[in-house]
């Protein structure tokens, strides 16, 4: 890892395989957790430049009543349309990393600085890390997850699961798998595990270089 600054772990997982669960964890055993989804968020929030330039790529229908993004609405139009999708990420993607590399500066060395990021294989950013965790779960737990806990239909949740990376990809690029076909119990277990081999070598990399 590198000796000037914070170890940077990129956490991801396919949808409804846990990653919310890791990433909470390991907020509570004090790593700084960097969400991606709440940064693409507040890139697009009303008045932002980025949502001026999702509106005049996208239209007005995308802005609500309210006057922020519409989300469904632009999900409507990105989800099945792979260049809007593109278009929509080449927005979005840059403005979130910029806030990201901001948070990570702030943060002093010997701290672990997890990046929660749900694209991380699919935007080729796995290199930027000092440790990649990925969250595995079967697709038939996954779908369950997604049909109790957020509403979706199994034919939704299908869509949703196969428009992301494989997690034959995920692995490839993992320096971690945490499996969660268990309980909730179990994964945190293992993410306690996780979080003292993590702040060993961080606190080893911060004895070396004492700054």
């Amino acid at each position: 890892m590198r000796l000037d600054g914070p170890m940077l772990v990129g956490l991801t997982g396919g949808i409804g395989a846990g990653k919310s669960v890791v990433a909470a964890r390991l907020a509570e055993l004090g790593a700084v957790v960097i969400d991606s989804d709440r940064l693409a968020r507040e890139v697009v929030a009303p008045g932002t430049d980025g949502l001026a330039e999702v509106v005049a790529a996208f239209g007005p229908q995308v802005v609500g009543p309210d006057g922020g993004l519409d989300r469904p609405a632009l999900g409507r139009l990105v989800f099945a349309d792979p260049a809007a999708r593109q278009r929509l990420e080449a927005i979005v993607h840059p403005r979130v990393r910029a806030r990201a590399a901001g948070l990570v500066a702030q943060a002093p060395p010997g701290s672990v600085v997890v990046n929660d990021v749900p694209l991380l294989v699919e935007t080729g950013i796995a290199g930027t890390f000092d440790v990649v965790v990925v969250v595995l779960a079967s697709v038939e737990n996954r779908i369950r997850r997604l049909v109790g806990g957020r509403g979706m239909t199994p034919s939704e949740a299908r869509e949703r699961i196969a428009a992301q990376a494989t997690d034959e990809q995920r692995r490839a690029v993992a320096d971690v798998v945490l499996d969660n076909d268990g309980t909730v119990e179990q994964l945190r277990t293992a993410v306690d595990r996780l979080w003292r081999e993590l702040t060993e070598r961080a606190g080893s990399a911060a004895v070396r270089d004492p700054g």
